[in-house]
């Protein structure tokens, strides 16, 4: 069987999609699974062992393209994906994005079984217009990661646990090791990295409010604080650190995919608002803070038990003030580790 997963982006969507693979390799090992997804999301999938093959796209590019030359590349980059699928005659496809682009997709692979969501479920409706079998999720699922694995039970697929798999660059846990060292931090002893980024504005917890945050962190618990941050994100980053000295955060280092994971392994508590990193965190197993004003907790949260997840009253991310995350954090300090793995899935 040639089965076809289609989930293109963003980092945190891809990664709490990792279960359905991991689902379908152990139902069925005998098939193979192609992941379909955006250029910028395919380092998630490196090395993923219930993969036989990860197909990139560049969705966002084609979307941007006007200039002829541009238009012309397009349109032979889709001919060339829509051959590549149909040679790869694929008996089912799944979308997990549920979106019109995926369901386009989904409709390339030809596959005669197309899954999805049905249209209360989906981010955009006319996404069943490319499906033929839709599956509402069962209401106990509430978490994305849950109503994701309903996808794999017309296959006769069900999760026995949820497992994530991410890759591991040896080159770069070194670089973090040796990063680490060098600043006088030590892994897992108490570190609380701060994550301030955010794919949209309104998710973004304030710069004052993580500064405040740092500078109690590194008093009452003592704990060493450590900011990562991302594409236009070094400002805020820097702000929240200080310029006092002795200074109660550090910067991290510039960290591609590999580094950040190595970072977030080596973390204590994770605080971020619900952004990619956030769910790496969660799925590594490392424990996490998760801040969320107009997106839900429930749906999105850290995945797994050993997390805490603040949302805010009125739904504005200016609502949560520094003292409840503080306390969130100080408490997970002190507690067990969070574990991903042995998570059952809802239903």
């Amino acid at each position: 069987m040639n089965i076809a997963l289609v989930k293109l982006s963003a980092i945190g969507d891809v990664v709490h999609a990792l279960p359905v693979a991991a689902a379908l390799h152990a139902a069925l090992p005998q098939a193979r699974l192609v992941w379909i997804v955006e250029r910028r999301e395919a380092a998630v999938l490196r090395d993923n062992p219930a993969l036989s093959e990860v197909v990139p796209v560049d969705t966002r590019g084609w979307r941007r393209a006007r200039r002829p030359l541009a238009v012309a590349e397009t349109t032979g980059a889709l001919v060339a994906l829509r051959r590549h699928l149909r040679a790869s005659r694929f008996d089912v496809a799944i979308d997990l994005q549920g979106l019109v682009k995926s369901g386009v997709i989904t409709a390339a692979t030809g596959a005669p079984l197309r899954i999805g969501f049905t249209a209360a479920h989906c981010r955009e409706g006319l996404n069943v217009l490319f499906t033929n079998q839709r599956v509402a999720p069962p209401p106990a699922a509430r978490h994305i990661v849950d109503r994701y694995l309903s996808l794999v039970e017309p296959l006769g697929a069900r999760a026995r646990s949820v497992d994530f798999s991410l890759p591991t660059d040896g080159a770069a846990e070194a670089r973090i090791d040796e990063f680490l060292m060098g600043a006088g931090l030590k892994a897992r002893d108490r570190l609380v990295v701060l994550n301030p980024g955010a794919g949209r504005p309104d998710k973004r917890w304030s710069t004052a409010s993580f500064r405040g945050l740092a500078r109690r962190l590194a008093g009452e618990p003592g704990a060493s604080v450590l900011v990562t941050w991302g594409p236009n994100e070094l400002a805020d980053a820097r702000a929240i650190v200080g310029t006092e000295a002795p200074g109660y955060a550090t910067l991290a280092p510039p960290t591609n995919l590999d580094e950040l994971l190595a970072v977030l392994r080596r973390a204590s508590v994770v605080v971020a608002a619900d952004t990619g990193p956030l769910h790496l965190a969660a799925a590594l197993g490392t424990r996490c803070v998760g801040l969320y004003g107009p997106t839900a907790a429930e749906r999105n949260g850290p995945y797994g038990r050993g997390h805490r997840s603040l949302q805010s009253p009125d739904h504005t991310m200016t609502s949560l003030g520094v003292d409840p995350v503080f306390r969130a954090v100080a408490d997970l300090l002190d507690g067990p580790a969070a574990d991903p793995s042995t998570s059952e899935p809802t239903r």
